[in-house]
């Protein structure tokens, strides 16, 4: 028996949808990251982008457990001496949930092409209405 090697050709991209209402933002962001990569397929390998689009929808309620929503914080920096910006996630889940999640999905996903590339395969939405239909997602459930 052999290994077999999947070609670009060979891949077939699906649709996800995942609700994040009620669910830790962490094991959202880990379902969202396997989809992204094509993990959950058995003609899986890492050096292959053969992963498939996901959406998340109701990013918004998703839950923070523990203490990380008054403890955890998001830094950037603006490029200047001194200017380290800092967001509490509080904050961050009242303002702009999409990124929040997001930032929560690209953590989990290798720094790398490949990784950069499945990440463009995530949608995020603040609402349960996606504007994706016409690529008639599956539920995803987990």
């Amino acid at each position: 028996m052999s290994t077999t090697m999947p070609k670009a050709a060979d891949i077939t991209r699906k649709w996800y949808v995942i609700d994040a209402a009620g669910k830790p933002m962490g094991k959202v962001a880990v379902e969202a990251a396997t989809l992204l990569r094509g993990k959950h397929k058995p003609i899986f390998a890492p050096h292959a982008d053969c992963g498939d689009h996901v959406i998340i929808i109701n990013a918004e309620k998703a839950v923070l457990t523990g203490n990380k929503l008054e403890q955890k914080k998001y830094y950037h920096h603006s490029g200047y001496i001194g200017h380290l910006k800092e967001v509490k996630y509080s904050t961050l889940m009242k303002t702009r949930p999409e990124f929040a999640m997001t930032l929560a999905v690209k953590g989990m996903i290798p720094d790398t092409v490949i990784g950069r590339k499945a990440l463009t395969r995530l949608r995020v939405v603040r609402g349960a209405e996606q504007p994706h239909a016409a690529q008639k997602p599956e539920v995803w459930e987990f």
